[in-house]
């Protein structure tokens, strides 16, 4: 979760009439209603519908799947494994999330309403005590949510196939199909398609085979610790966050908590050779509180630390961690790679008018990339000034621990993160809390020695 964060809402006009809304539901999705009337110089299909492959079956594929299939494309969802697939993550998902994506309640393992964020020195802050009495953190497991996500798309009309890709063949025309190459059951297959959406996180294949760039990627490292019950009841609603040289020089580390044990991890960039002793580091912070614990499961995963310098080329578009959507500063990714993965699918149906035609690399930038670079493009360059400011000595995160104290850096804190929206403010305590920031650098020796 970020310590601060802010998002900005826009209306993209373009030449389409074409409309596409989505009924809100609590517990489960609807199909889209399109209305197609548009100035598309793309040639219809004849006697087909537009036909789509999702590479990865997580919540950037698993949504953008389920946008497409509900928007008529025929689509097919890629998945290796699906009944096991996870990666480390700390499961925080914001408030706004549980509703615009219908997420059922029985996923959620705790409703967190405490915060505590611990500085090098170990000083603590308490952080949330602005959240209302109906708001909450939600708290959950990547297996319970992404095998969910699937099972939805796959009853809204997607095709899961449960495969490996290996290749993908790019088009000899503007016209031809990508050849998708996987392997199922032992035995190598291919399916052709018509557009093609990366959801295969930060070592994405399909970002290679359009050479897409690469960036910097971070390493995240978590155990999953069982604990005696009455060491689990101190996590019962609380998530903790650490910050400090000994448990990652770039990042922070967390203990948050899921339904019968806590996520204890870390994550850094700029040293990755050392994530087991960054590990050690945070384990050596909480053992009092971990002490009898049982690690029932290690994982480490890539994290991308800044967008893809390509994301779309021809009819190949990026979502999720393949586009490289985390945030700096607070790390989250599963919010950002949902809604990437829905709005690239939603853009592709209403290019296509409903799979009715043929869409082009132009019509993936108009509808998709530049819908999203408008809405959050000043989010998350606002995340990486904020982890360039306090995440680069130990001296700022004592400043940045002493600033989450205030009780107006919380509130703003926690309008932008839950219901991901630029929270209104005050000028006045804006402008206090500027003060105050240089003044906590200031008196943790930051400015002016540097």
């Amino acid at each position: 979760m970020a310590t601060a964060s802010s998002t900005l809402a826009v209306f993209f006009p373009t030449k389409t009439k074409t409309t596409i809304t989505r009924p809100h539901s609590h517990s489960h999705s609807h199909p889209l209603t399109i209305k197609a009337s548009s100035n598309s110089t793309n040639p219809p299909l004849q006697g087909r519908k537009l036909r789509a492959a999702v590479i990865g079956g997580g919540p950037a594929g698993s949504s953008a799947a389920e946008a497409l299939a509900s928007g008529g494309i025929e689509t097919f969802l890629f998945e290796r494994n699906p009944p096991t697939t996870a990666k480390p993550c700390g499961g925080a998902i914001p408030l706004c999330m549980l509703e615009e994506f219908n997420i059922p309640s029985h996923l959620i393992d705790r409703h967190v309403t405490r915060m505590r964020i611990f500085s090098p020195s170990n000083l603590s802050v308490d952080f949330g005590k602005t959240l209302r009495p109906n708001e909450f953190i939600a708290m959950l497991r990547r297996e319970a949510l992404d095998s969910f996500l699937r099972s939805r798309a796959e009853s809204l009309g997607a095709k899961l196939v449960s495969g490996l890709v290996t290749n993908l063949q790019l088009p000899e025309s503007s016209t031809s199909p990508y050849v998708v190459h996987y392997t199922s059951d032992n035995f190598r297959h291919s399916l052709p398609v018509d557009v093609v959406v990366g959801a295969d996180g930060a070592n994405s294949r399909v970002a290679r085979s359009i050479h897409a760039g690469t960036y910097a990627c971070a390493i995240a490292f978590q155990e999953r610790i069982k604990l005696p019950d009455h060491k689990m009841e101190y996590y019962n609603d609380l998530a903790e966050m650490y910050v400090g040289n000994d448990v990652s020089p770039d990042f922070y580390a967390w203990v948050f908590p899921k339904c019968d044990h806590v996520a204890v991890g870390t994550g850094t960039v700029c040293a990755k050779q050392n994530i087991k002793l960054f590990q050690k580091g945070i384990r050596e912070r909480v053992k009092h509180k971990i002490s009898g614990g049982k690690v029932i499961k290690v994982e480490a995963h890539p994290i991308p630390e800044h967008p893809r310098p390509i994301r779309v080329r021809g009819r190949v578009a990026l979502v999720g961690d393949a586009a490289g959507y985390v945030t700096k500063c607070s790390g989250e990714g599963i919010y950002f790679a949902a809604k990437s993965g829905r709005m690239c699918g939603e853009a592709i149906v209403k290019a296509s008018e409903g799979g009715d035609r043929m869409v082009n690399e132009d019509d993936l930038k108009r509808e998709y990339l530049r819908v999203w670079d408008r809405k959050y493009v000043t989010t998350f360059r606002f995340l990486d000034l904020l982890q360039r400011v306090f995440y680069g000595s130990n001296a700022a995160r004592e400043a940045l621990v002493e600033l989450c104290d205030d009780e107006y850096v919380q509130r703003m804190t926690f309008e932008s993160y839950l219901y991901k929206k630029l929270a209104d403010g005050d000028r006045l305590q804006d402008v206090k809390m500027v003060w105050n920031t240089i003044g906590s650098l200031i008196k943790c020796n930051m400015v002016g020695s540097k």
